[in-house]
């Protein structure tokens, strides 16, 4: 076994690495750029080493600055985690050539499945089933909408070179073929820098289950069973689980039989994941072949009771597998939730920022937590926006869904906008709890997972603004001399309580409101007065728990305030508000009212419409392109372009104002 390793990634996996090396009594060596030089994942190694800017092609994705941290500290083998280099074939091979182990497959497996086309073609020699579609090397233009024409709509373009839903379009008729194929193509070329595409028959209905193998160098290779990845948006995967629902056990043993005909086929070593399309009548497809650990591992380390990252480092030491195919069980029911930072009602965007406020539910025997950062940690614009990934497991899958709901309902994030509301909604859609699985799901389901508009509720409002009181005084007394009458700022006033007035503002909506309070024995009296009622409440705020009284329901609900902002997290999910001073805000510039402005810093990649284009609403107007993906940015209403400030391949901040728009009416 190796004594120390080097970690060539960052975040998520490079800390679940680390976990399983301390616990192995493993030395590790962490690598960061100048963006993570404060990074979980470098606080947690025994050593760190810088290599490089903030953008990953200058800093994670030097393989011969890795290479040579490596030798700098006397790592014997690197762990590429997943993402980056894990399936560079030319970092492998300079591993070998350095006598470094490379802690995955060898470098020709990783050549013979790296490309799908080629794959494709070695899949079929091998016996495993495969889509119709054409995965040939030309790539002209007409000659691929021929192609996808001959194979019949809806089809599927892949960057031939991609994974993890980048460079992949469905493509539903003739007409929009060609315009769907550059824009994968371009996709492709920034996130792989290969624009090859294959192009295939899309699948109705289809479920995406992936099977994990594990080969060593002895020739053993295993199947660890199947992982229904089928609930996904944009070709990502949004939530996992093992085994998949309705698996039998027939269907099983053929899946696994063709996934390690797979692996056998390119003398496979380490962790994989074959994945398979399969259609609603039981046939399945090969899909491709990831040569790296997977994001969602450990719903199968879950099932089986296994450490995937210890198995990885013991066959990589030349070990043999730690067990055999009949000695592999599965054993009760495991589901995974990615929390990203994103926002999901404007079209989840990812959201940058530091984690002000971080609080995720705590690691017990039924729920962990992989997490990349901490509070105060940054997400920024360079890295994929991951904060965690919840793993629940249970007896059952009705008791496993329990237990992630209870487990969504405990994230509690202050800084960045989350998933998380979003995750919940998901996890209680009719088609999830009854296993009505495919990759359709999330647009099914738009109606249960769009937020349920509360926003008018009075008693939302009388909480929020009690909230705002409550914090208020909070923050002066721990400000101010408490034993001091004169510095007192409870509501305390001769003959009666003081009323305070607050503007509030949620969700675009505003209203003044004003709250009476004073003290009793076993807590606070609030009256709020809002739109000529009066409501009454009862409670106390104890350190950031508010519990309150309003009329016959009793409230409960975490309470963070950022400055202005109020952060009030209840049992569903966390609602925001602002709270406005009428005394010290200036009334506020309307200059750019009539402008789009970027969401998130990016490349601008293509302008949509000449200036002077009459549009309506949602009419997409320029494509921004921001952590590797695509984002069509859209016309807030009915109105004319005036014109643009940037242009394609132009740099831009979060903020900066992109089109001068006259909204109709304005």
């Amino acid at each position: 076994m190796f004594t120390k390793i080097l970690i060539a990634n960052r975040g998520e996996i490079a800390c679940r690495v680390i976990a399983t090396c301390q616990r192995l009594g493993i030395a590790t060596v962490a690598v960061y750029s100048d963006a993570d030089r404060n990074a979980r994942h470098v606080r947690l190694a025994d050593e760190a080493i810088a290599i490089g800017p903030a953008p990953a092609r200058e800093s994670y994705l030097r393989g011969d600055a890795i290479l040579a941290a490596a030798r700098r500290t006397g790592a014997q083998a690197i762990h590429p985690g997943y993402g980056f280099l894990s399936e560079n074939a030319g970092f492998a091979q300079a591993c070998a050539e350095a006598g470094i182990v490379f802690i995955g497959p060898s470098a020709a497996a990783i050549r013979a499945m790296g490309d799908k086309s080629a794959a494709k073609a070695l899949m079929q020699q091998a016996g495993v089933p495969l889509t119709p579609g054409y995965h040939g090397d030309e790539q002209i233009p007409e000659f691929l909408r021929k192609q996808a024409d001959s194979i019949g709509y809806p089809v599927l373009i892949k960057a031939s070179a991609g994974g993890g839903g980048k460079g992949m379009r469905r493509v539903d008729d003739s007409a929009t073929f060609t315009e769907a194929l550059a824009s994968c193509q371009r996709e492709a070329q920034s996130a792989f820098g290969n624009a090859h595409v294959l192009v295939e028959k899309y699948v109705e209905r289809p479920r995406h289950i992936e099977i994990q193998v594990f080969g060593d160098s002895h020739g053993n290779v295993v199947y660890l069973f199947e992982r229904d990845c089928s609930v996904q948006r944009r070709h990502q995967k949004v939530l996992e689980e093992a085994p998949a629902p309705g698996m039998t056990p027939e269907r099983r043993a053929a899946m696994g039989k063709a996934a390690v005909d797979a692996a056998r086929a390119v003398n496979y070593v380490g962790a994989g994941t074959v994945e398979f399309i399969a259609g609603p009548d039981g046939d399945f497809y090969f899909m491709e072949m990831n040569t790296r650990l997977q994001v969602e591992h450990p719903v199968t380390e879950c099932i089986t009771g296994t450490d995937l990252v210890e198995w990885q480092l013991r066959v990589a030491s030349g070990e043999p597998l730690p067990l055999q195919q009949d000695q592999l069980q599965i054993r009760g029911h495991a589901l995974e939730a990615r929390l990203y930072a994103e926002d999901a009602e404007r079209g989840f965007l990812p959201s940058t920022g530091t984690l002000r406020y971080l609080r995720l539910p705590a690691n017990t025997a039924h729920v962990r937590v992989d997490a990349g950062v901490e509070q105060g940690d940054a997400i920024t614009p360079f890295y994929d926006p991951m904060i965690a990934k919840l793993i629940v497991w249970d007896v059952d899958r009705d008791a496993a869904l329990r237990r992630m709901q209870q487990a969504l309902a405990e994230c509690e994030v202050v800084g960045v906008t989350t998933n998380a509301a979003f995750l919940r909604r998901l996890v209680m859609t009719d088609s999830f709890t009854q296993a009505k699985l495919d990759t359709a799901l999330i647009e099914r389901e738009q109606a249960a997972l769009t937020p349920n508009d509360n926003d008018s509720d009075p008693a939302l409002w009388a909480l929020a603004a009690i909230a705002g009181v409550a914090t208020s005084e909070a923050a002066s007394r721990d400000a101010r001399d408490p034993h001091s009458p004169w510095q007192a700022q409870d509501g305390w006033r001769l003959g009666a309580a003081a009323a305070r007035a607050l503007t509030l503002e949620h969700r675009g909506a505003q209203r003044s409101v004003t709250v009476q309070g004073a003290g009793t024995g076993t807590g606070e009296q609030w009256t709020v007065h809002m739109d000529g009622n009066a409501l009454q409440g009862s409670g106390r705020l104890a350190g950031d728990a508010l519990r309150v009284q309003i009329g016959e329901q009793l409230h409960r609900a975490t309470v963070i305030r950022d400055g202005n902002e109020l952060y009030l997290f209840g049992s569903e999910g966390v609602q925001r508000f602002t709270l406005h001073d009428p005394v010290s805000e200036a009334d506020q510039s309307v200059a750019d009212a009539g402008s789009l402005v970027a969401p998130m810093p990016g490349r601008i990649v293509a302008t949509l419409v000449a200036p002077g284009t009459a549009v309506k609403r949602g009419a997409p107007l320029l494509v921004l392109e921001a952590m590797k993906m695509e984002h069509t940015l859209q016309a807030p209403a009915d109105g004319t372009v005036q014109g643009y400030r940037v242009k394609a391949g132009d740099q831009v901040g979060d903020g900066a104002v992109l089109v001068d728009f006259e909204a109709d009416g304005a």
